[in-house]
């Protein structure tokens, strides 16, 4: 019997940290109700201490989260395309965000989710020569991008518009005799607008097929139970993530080519 009360378990802020860590990722894996929940009630909070420059990674973690209604919670009533205009644009977010758009198939990332990630963009390349010394896109970044162009919206599609625009001031850096790299961007870039523009072209014939192709498996969709209590022994609903197509907040108005 001492044996056992000599065998004390002792635990270290950071064993007790990593704990918390293990906890909070299993929430935002968004695999159950209750974890649903759990993940809107945290981008609520955030969204009511705001976004700053000390927790903006926070931000971004969450924004990885494949679940609609956790968005919506860490947004509020913002303007998606504006979210994240109070932090400077820098390496991290950037790259963050060309991340998030790698991982998504075609017409699968959550509209305001786009949104959010296309502001981003438009801030950090409203100079294109400025933006590339913050964060120099590769052609894949530039795919990743691209793969999200719906063809059949057209150009007058908030989004479309605002992926359009993007590509455009990417395509301004053509031509600046920097490095080799910034020009091979610059033209992958153009050529992309330009097959989207040209009813003769297709965006397959400049991006690979298989960044194209859409994912008819996707993971369903976890719903939080209507005014339910946790005690409620209920089964969770679930839809395609690709269902969920709110309303989309406009951004300043762009021009068209």
């Amino acid at each position: 019997m001492k044996e056992l009360f000599d065998k004390k378990q002792a635990y270290s802020k950071e064993d007790i940290a990593a704990i918390e860590y293990s906890q909070l990722k299993g929430i935002m894996g968004v695999r159950t109700v209750e974890a649903v929940e759990a993940a809107m009630t945290y981008a609520n909070y955030l969204n009511s201490i705001g976004i700053t420059s000390s927790n903006y990674p926070i931000f971004l973690k969450v924004l990885g989260v494949r679940n609609h209604h956790v968005i919506d919670s860490l947004l509020g009533t913002r303007d998606p395309f504006l979210f994240l205009s109070s932090i400077q644009p820098n390496y991290f977010i950037v790259a963050t965000c060309f991340s998030f758009l790698a991982k998504y198939h075609p017409a699968e990332i959550y509209s305001k989710t786009l949104g959010i990630i296309l502001g981003v963009f438009q801030a950090t390349y409203s100079n294109p020569l400025d933006g590339y010394k913050i964060y120099p896109p590769t052609i894949a970044d530039v795919n990743s991008l691209g793969k999200h162009l719906i063809e059949e919206k057209g150009q007058d599609d908030l989004l479309n518009r605002s992926i359009l625009d993007v590509l455009d001031k990417l395509s301004e850096l053509e031509g600046q005799n920097i490095d080799e790299e910034m020009e091979d961007l610059a033209v992958h870039a153009h050529n992309i607008r330009n097959n989207f523009f040209d009813s003769t072209k297709r965006l397959v014939d400049v991006i690979p097929d298989v960044l194209l192709k859409t994912e008819p498996n996707l993971d369903l969709e976890i719903n939080p139970r209507k005014n339910g209590s946790l005690s409620e022994n209920t089964k969770p609903q679930a839809r395609a993530t690709p269902a969920a197509k709110p309303e989309e907040e406009k951004p300043a108005a762009t021009k068209k080519k």
